[in-house]
């Protein structure tokens, strides 16, 4: 028989009354061992203020105006009133437990005193499932029916807690941690095995269904839990560091260092035909992301995988990456196909952890490594993460700088050692990010020259659609590179260019130019352009300053953005030169130094 709905709220309202973790863990314990088979999935779900695993991707969908609704239908109190309550006691938890408290003292509700009409846990959940699944025309109105049936049936404290949980506000504070430890002392009988439970719960991401193994097959049965493509395994985290030296001295002479792009992490299984995607936070993003699912169904013949990897925006005119909050337009629920368009991506994969039915999380990184190579075909969408075997701290500086010049957060270094496993839901130092350790806003823009351009991609297939630009050093009367622009520029801006830049359009790079870059066609120095970024950093790639910050490396702009001011009051030797380049970088240094002393 399922257990009692009162049971489960008692429980809250001891956890509520106390911020001690043991207390709130030996509480939680006396709840599980009161729990059956047939219900302790619910109650762990319904604890952690929800119906489902998050991966599952339902919620129930009911906004605190409607909840408003089914209390008042539920109390016969007017909307209004309830409404006002709300704005006094900014909690609607209580609003319902008191409205309820009033109108059955006042004899207007009665109690339901019968053991066998109370409220179930079953009863509570399996009525939030329907609630869930209401969609489409009269919805709501099926929604609100479901609840005022459920708050009628309720005490007033139980409508306390159905209303919070209905609208997301439950907050019990009950770290994953805890109820993983109350499961393994309720069920195995010693927190000492609580390691076991956390791995189930790694591989599966899925706390009510791990109970309930823990309940029913004890200790064998968290040990048989395996990985299953179509449920996303928690993802492995990594350390900070603050320096290059602390990289080292924690994992050794050698390890890989790989691109920390600035995108969204994501895991990609596939089951046969169908490709599934989580974020980092184990939400189902494939609706976000259709362009990737068509494009990744012909890179493997695996019958089955799950791989790792980021997913950047581009700027579809230069190829260069663009920063995170870009791809936020991809988060749009329509206007998918435009949104497609506007901000392609490409896949960067780093790691797999699951091939055609076994388990690689146990292997080395390198032999991962290989294993992804081997399965993965790659094109200019669906890449591997750029990487590179660090043995000293130059190499490490260098590509650190050259993964920010091509618009990265920084780097990941990642431990080669034997023993550098995928640890599914752990932060530790097998991997350390190491991240620009300033942000220095450029707060001018500066006048750049225009050097070479490239042509674009899909809607701006075959026309201009970027530039390479420079700036001038009068001591070697030459231009040298600081970025790659492709953003700000209207399209009639862009229509404008090639009639604009068609006199000074030579077949070769302008002797007077000094670059690493090859563009798609190159220009006679002449027309100079504003622009504006978030920042100037080191660069290996582009020739402005190069040598003279630090060996090996130049300065670039960070996220260039054309103004939209064409400088035609400016010769080309009148754009910004490289000593005030310098000079700009440098007052930023200094500028983050005092802020932080």
């Amino acid at each position: 028989m399922s257990l009692l709905y009162n049971e489960i709220v008692n429980t809250y309202e001891k956890i509520s009354s106390t911020t001690s973790r043991i207390m709130i863990t030996e509480i939680l314990v006396n709840l599980l061992k009161k729990a059956s088979p047939e219900d302790v999935d619910k109650i762990v779900y319904l604890t952690q203020g929800k119906i489902y695993p998050d991966y599952v991707g339902i919620e129930l969908g009911v906004a605190e105006k409607l909840m408003a609704r089914a209390i008042a239908l539920a109390s016969g109190e007017n909307y209004d009133k309830v409404i006002q309550l709300l704005k006094t006691k900014g909690d609607l938890g209580m609003v319902a437990q008191e409205i309820l408290t009033r109108k059955k003292q006042a004899g207007i509700l009665q109690f339901i005193q019968e053991e066998e009409k109370k409220l179930t846990v079953s009863e509570v959940y399996d009525t939030l499932v329907k609630v869930s699944k209401a969609s489409g025309e009269g919805a709501q109105d099926i929604k609100i029916r479901l609840l005022t049936g459920l708050l009628k049936k309720a005490t007033p404290i139980e409508a306390k807690y159905i209303t919070r949980t209905v609208i997301g506000t439950l907050r019990l504070g009950l770290a994953d941690m805890t109820i993983l430890d109350a499961i393994a002392i309720a069920y195995l009988k010693s927190k000492e095995f609580r390691q076991i439970v956390e791995r189930a719960y790694n591989l599966t991401s899925d706390l009510g269904y791990v109970a309930k193994i823990a309940l029913i097959e004890g200790i064998e049965g968290l040990k048989k839990v395996k990985i299953k493509p179509g449920i996303p395994i928690r993802p492995m985290l990594a350390e900070r560091a603050e320096t290059e030296i602390e990289i080292i001295e924690r994992l050794g002479k050698s390890f890989i260092a790989e691109y920390k792009y600035d995108g969204e992490r994501v895991q990609i299984h596939k089951e046969g035909d169908k490709i599934t995607l989580f974020s980092r936070s184990l939400e189902n993003i494939t609706h976000h992301y259709p362009d990737i699912i068509e494009k990744f169904k012909d890179k493997t013949n695996a019958e089955s995988l799950i791989v790792e990897g980021e997913i950047v925006a581009i700027n579809p005119n230069t190829n260069e990456m663009l920063p995170f909050q870009e791809l936020m337009h991809r988060k749009r629920k329509y206007e998918v196909e435009k949104a497609m368009e506007e901000f392609p991506v490409i896949l960067y994969l780093f790691d797999i952890l699951y091939l055609n039915g076994e388990e690689l999380i146990d292997l080395p990184l390198l032999k991962r490594k290989e294993i992804l190579e081997k399965t993965i075909k790659t094109d200019e969408w669906i890449r591997f993460a750029e990487k590179r075997i660090i043995n000293n701290i130059d190499e490490l500086l260098k590509f650190f700088d050259e993964a920010v010049s091509s618009g990265c957060e920084g780097i990941m270094c990642k431990s080669t050692a034997s023993d550098s496993i995928y640890q599914a839901g752990s932060r530790g130092f097998l991997w350390i990010k190491f991240k620009r350790s300033y942000q220095s806003k450029m707060v001018e823009p500066i006048d750049v020259c225009i050097l070479g351009g490239f042509y674009g991609t899909g809607k701006r297939a075959g026309k201009l659609g970027g530039l390479l630009v420079g700036i001038y050093d009068p001591k070697n009367d030459v231009f040298k590179t600081i970025c790659k622009v492709g953003t700000g520029f209207t399209d009639e801006d862009l229509d404008n260019l090639p009639k604009i830049l068609e006199p000074y359009k030579i077949d070769h790079k302008h002797p007077r130019v000094i670059s690493n870059i090859e563009a798609d066609v190159w220009y006679i120095p002449a027309k100079v352009i504003e622009i504006i970024g978030d920042e100037i950093t080191l660069s290996p790639i582009h020739t402005a300053a190069y040598n003279l910050i630090r060996n090996g490396v130049g300065l670039a702009i960070r996220f260039p953005r054309f103004t939209g001011r064409f400088r035609d009051d400016k010769r080309a030797e009148d754009a910004t030169t490289e000593e005030e380049i310098i000079r700009m970088y440098k007052m930023q240094l200094k500028k983050i130094e005092e802020k932080s002393s």
